[in-house]
């Protein structure tokens, strides 16, 4: 159970991104709705935290042009948790902001409808971690250079993180950065970077997995599949 310093049950909005318009999986409607064994894949998300007791909402920004799509489909679902649709940003980070404008409570999930596999229990382990500000990452297995045209510098390999969703902040201390960021004009491409920036606080890295990948091109949606098979095959 995940428990603030005073003892008591923290309690958490999840923001689910779901601004997604398909541009490089080559569709003409967003990837989150696309099917993984039959279910939208944002479905496969919302069934892992609908049980989590600590998220005691959800909100979930979209392109306001699919929000009555979205809201149907979660409505053949039934899910227990409070959800609600709302007119997700021009980029990423908009979307983020305005998700946090409409959070309730004190702490904030970030996750990604297109990240499917992150299981209920890292969302737990999350949840539970002592720092109020955690993600999940990676080590990086191959050399990452600095350049465009030309090397320009070497990068430490040991020293870098493939960051992971779903991330866990407090709430204000979030929604204050991303107020600084929009009066400097700065776009971040996700949110520990952006709260750094801001604070230099310490930000809990947890072991992420190999498994939780986001669908973003054509080829992942082979790979989701072979994902998908694998993980059924583990639960049996």
């Amino acid at each position: 159970m995940g428990l603030n310093r005073s003892g008591a049950m923290s309690k958490y909005s999840l923001i689910l991104l779901s601004g997604g318009i398909g541009k490089r999986m080559q569709l003409n409607i967003p990837k989150q709705f696309l099917l993984l064994a039959g279910k939208p894949i944002f479905i496969h998300v919302l069934e892992k935290v609908d049980s989590i007791e600590e998220i005691k909402e959800i909100i979930i920004p979209c392109p306001k042009e699919f929000i009555e799509k979205t809201q149907a489909i979660i409505n053949d679902y039934g899910f227990s948790t409070p959800i609600s649709c709302i007119e997700g940003g021009r980029s990423r980070q908009e979307s983020v902001y305005k998700g946090l404008l409409e959070a309730l409570l004190d702490h904030v999930i970030i996750h990604e409808a297109v990240r499917p596999f992150a299981s209920r229990e890292e969302f737990k382990l999350l949840i539970q971690e002592k720092n109020e500000s955690a993600i999940y990452g990676l080590d990086i297995p191959f050399t990452v250079l600095e350049g465009k045209s030309f090397i320009e510098r070497n990068l430490e390999r040991d020293r870098l993180v493939n960051a992971q969703l779903p991330h866990k902040f407090q709430r204000k201390k979030l929604l204050y950065a991303h107020e600084c960021a929009r009066e400097d004009k700065l776009e971040f491409t996700e949110d520990a970077s952006l709260l750094f920036h801001y604070f230099k606080s310490e930000i809990k890295i947890l072991k992420g997995s190999e498994y939780n990948i986001k669908i973003t091109k054509p080829i992942d949606r082979k790979i989701a599949e072979a994902v998908y098979k694998e993980s059924i095959l583990m639960e049996d």
